[in-house]
């Protein structure tokens, strides 16, 4: 690998060669940069040759980088940080020389922080960017003492973006939002012009290094004021959006940046104003957005914007967002009728006013009765129902009994319902094509009080009758969708409440050592819920499909707890106890990933159990492991992060768990006291699933069985054409086909490009090669989906070609027959 003292001159260089070119930064110079010291930086240590059918190590490459970033030419410089974010994006930051590689190509580049080029510190930026995420990604770095690395790089970033050239503070203002793991104290300063006082300024010790104190904050002291008022519109443009980004970790920050959001929606450029809506639209979409009444009439008038992006941006928010007071929910309304009055052709809105009203069943149950009252007072006609106010008050309040407000008694007059069947084609609109719209009009009808007839007379003024025949509709499984949907879901939910009760009742008896039994029952209980997921959709049936997962996982648990208990013993090889423990990753790994839209109660369900999993992996072992203790301590830091709003509680398993870390990190008292540990846990899953969807897949072959196999040439690669459907898949999701023929492996990538449809339903076809058929004269493939869980620690299970992470089976393995040309 060459001498392990190269990257120690390299050092030098660039340090003696940086140090003549310092660019003048924006931080007052009455203090020290933030950055660490250039005279002590950590080594990519040598390692042994690599075999020679083996990728050489990339030491020697960033050696190289290294030595060409001190050279004395800005180009060479600039193409020097780029190579070092090159050999970072495919190296694996949480193993040993991976994590070493990072953080010299960290401090390499906060050495050229004030290089006086500005593509220099242009690419500068984007490596800072690319370590700190890699450092994220890092489970042990609070660990090692480096739990104040996340906001040492958001204060340099910070100073990055008041730089002196436009692209630096792009660039830095971007990668300000994709930052993580940022404290709270330094997002509200850098809110805040105003230095704010706080505990975090006592100073810390990062990389064995003392910060001082008042570098803690005045680096980004109101960095996104100044952002929101630079002279590029490019500028305000990336600080909105990182703006938004960020509001994901505090909602305190998240209130705040909402007031800067708000008076940028005063700029002057179109695109300014387009990005802050759509930032606030991000918040919206995750709950992160709380509007507030002293924001309500600047928003409102988006609404009548003479820019339609800008009015349909302003749309799409209100549908989201919750108004807490039926004043605010009211203005709102009148903000809408106002803009359908002035641009009736925008017919959407009807759609934002249904969602409106389905989100605050209470105060739309409200307009429903002043609307009767005005309807019931009207006289000769003179209530005119092609008025937009009219048509969108119906709208409202025919949307309530579709609201989330179960748990109060919203009654809507019948005679709204009868007078909403003249807006049939927009209520079908507003509820999309789930519904058709004869079984919308048989719902209005039913709560109307207007019955259906087969056949009736119709009197014209031409005193004329004719028979006109109206279709009667089949109500049947529409209906039991639409106007009984509600008498169903308790149904259904009073069943899962009662297999909970019996779940948690199976979990006492194994507590009493009556475990044969508590399997049976969890057995049992699995089966019934695999029957309502089969017979359910929507929310309910992933809720149902996560719940079955959830008792699987909890069958194991017994299982694997039964084993510790007959015998304590260690013994090395696989055992039936590796076994059932790899399965209980597996199947929590699966509710980890496998379900969007987990709330707070559900995650830290999911998180205990890994928890517990963790805990027998050490029973197991007999001795601490660096990366068990690893792996407990992010998931315990996790835990402490989603109760920090007080939305959920630490359980006393979590707590004592937690306890026993603050007083042994080195984690000798919990293997003393993994029984005690384990007495604590309790199963109390939660009844609250929120929107919960399941992530899933379905593979199909056509025109493929045993008795008519596919054709192909012995050694010859062939092609396999796969019709895909995939349920939930968003852009950022990594899927990959694993096909196996006995103990070979190949993975090929799954692309979404030539895919339809949207993120709840994805329809496409691919074909996929297998490389290498075998000398046989008939084959079976199996194929399946795999999903990469890309965030988290690493687990570098990556081979042939396939995932580099961990990952969870999405699909059921599909079967696929070959038959060589020469045997047909």
């Amino acid at each position: 690998m060459g001498d392990p003292h190269l990257l120690s001159s390299a050092h030098s260089a660039a340090a003696s060669s940086s140090s003549a070119r310092k660019h003048p930064g924006p931080i007052d110079e009455r203090f020290s940069d933030p950055s660490p010291s250039i005279t002590k930086r950590p080594r990519v240590a040598a390692e042994p040759p690599a075999p020679r059918d083996s990728a050489p190590y990339p030491e020697a490459e960033v050696r190289s980088l290294f030595m060409m970033a001190g050279g004395i030419y800005p180009l060479a410089r600039a193409e020097a940080l780029r190579g070092l974010a090159a050999v970072l994006e495919k190296v694996d930051a949480g193993c040993g020389v991976g994590a070493r590689i990072a953080e010299c190509c960290y401090e390499c580049a906060v050495e050229l922080m004030r290089d006086d080029d500005e593509g220099v510190r242009l690419a500068v930026v984007r490596l800072v960017g690319l370590c700190a995420q890699k450092f994220a990604a890092r489970t042990d770095i609070d660990a090692k003492g480096h739990g104040d690395l996340m906001d040492l790089i958001f204060l340099q970033l910070s100073s990055m973006a008041r730089d002196m050239c436009t692209k630096v503070r792009i660039e830095a203002f971007g990668t300000l939002g994709k930052m993580q793991q940022v404290s709270e104290d330094v997002l509200l300063q850098s809110l805040s012009k105003k230095v704010i006082k706080t505990d975090t300024m006592s100073g810390c010790i990062i990389n064995g290094q003392k910060l001082p104190p008042k570098l803690k904050i005045p680096c980004a002291a109101g960095i996104f004021a100044h952002g929101i008022e630079d002279e590029f519109y490019q500028v305000r443009t990336a600080a909105c959006t990182s703006l938004g980004a960020l509001a994901k970790f505090s909602s305190q920050y998240a209130e705040k940046a909402l007031d800067l959001l708000m008076d940028m929606m005063n700029d002057d450029t179109e695109a300014v104003r387009l990005q802050t809506l759509q930032a606030l639209f991000h918040m919206a979409t995750y709950g992160y957005l709380s509007m507030q009444e002293k924001h309500m009439h600047m928003f409102l008038g988006l609404l009548v914007d003479a820019n339609a992006s800008i009015r349909n941006a302003a749309h799409k928010i209100l549908g989201l967002v919750n108004l807490p007071k039926l004043q605010m929910f009211k203005s709102a309304l009148d903000g809408l009728i106002t803009s359908l009055e002035k641009t009736p052709e925008e017919q959407d809105i009807y759609g934002i006013l249904f969602s409106i009203g389905k989100n605050h069943g209470s105060f739309s149950a409200n307009i429903a009765k002043h609307l009767a009252k005005e309807i019931t007072m009207a006289s000769d006609g003179e209530l005119i129902l092609d008025k937009p106010r009219i048509k969108a008050l119906l709208i409202v309040s025919i949307s309530a009994p579709f609201s989330d407000d179960k748990h109060k008694k919203l009654d809507i007059p019948s005679i709204i319902f009868s007078h909403a069947i003249s807006l049939l084609e927009k209520v079908s609109s507003a509820l999309g094509e789930e519904v058709n719209q004869d079984s919308i009009l048989s719902y209005l009808c039913h709560k109307g009080g207007m019955p259906f007839w087969g056949n009736r007379p119709i009197s014209t003024e031409f005193g004329e009758s004719e028979s006109c025949k109206v279709e009667t509709v089949e109500v049947g499984v529409k209906i039991e969708n639409t106007a009984k949907a509600a008498k169903y879901l308790d149904r259904v939910l009073q069943s899962m409440e009662s297999i909970l009760q019996i779940v948690e009742g199976a979990w006492t008896m194994k507590m009493s050592s009556d475990i044969f039994e508590a399997k049976t029952i969890l057995r049992t209980c699995k089966e019934e819920l695999k029957v309502l997921t089969e017979n359910s959709s929507g929310s309910i049936g992933a809720f149902s499909s996560f719940l079955c997962d959830y008792l699987h996982a909890i069958h194991l648990i017994v299982e694997i707890w039964q084993l510790i208990k007959l015998d304590n013993s260690y013994t090395f090889g696989l055992t039936s106890l590796d076994i059932l423990l790899e399965k209980l990753n597996i199947s929590i790994r699966r509710l980890e990933y496998c379900y969007a839209g987990l709330n707070g109660e559900l995650e830290v369900q999911v998180l205990e159990l890994s928890l517990l999993a963790n805990l027998f992996g050490l029973s197991k072992i007999g001795a601490c492991s660096k990366v068990v203790l690893g792996e407990l301590l992010w998931i315990i830091s996790r835990l402490e992060g989603l109760c920090a709003d007080g939305s959920c509680e630490l359980s006393d398993f979590s707590r004592e768990i937690k306890k026993a870390f603050d007083a042994n990190p080195i984690g000798d008292t919990l293997i003393g006291n993994i029984h005690t540990l384990f007495e604590l846990f309790r199963v109390k899953p939660t009844r609250d699933f929120g929107m919960l969807k399941e992530i899933s897949a379905v593979l199909q072959v056509c025109d493929n069985s045993s008795e008519n196999p596919l054709s192909y040439i012995c050694g010859l690669p062939v092609g396999i054409s796969f019709n895909i459907s995939l349920w939930n898949i968003s852009s950022h999701h990594r899927l990959w086909f694993r096909m196996s023929v006995g103990e070979s492996v190949q993975h090929a990538f799954l692309e979404f490009s030539s895919f339809e449809g949207n993120e709840e339903l994805k329809n496409g076809s691919m074909v996929v090669p297998l490389d290498a058929t075998p000398m046989a004269h008939s084959f079976v493939l199996r194929v399946c989906l795999l999903m990469e869980c890309s965030y988290g620690i690493s687990t570098n299970q990556g081979g042939h070609g396939g995932p580099t992470d961990c990952f969870v089976q999405l699909s059921d393995e599909l079967d696929v027959y070959f038959v060589s040309t020469g045997q047909r």
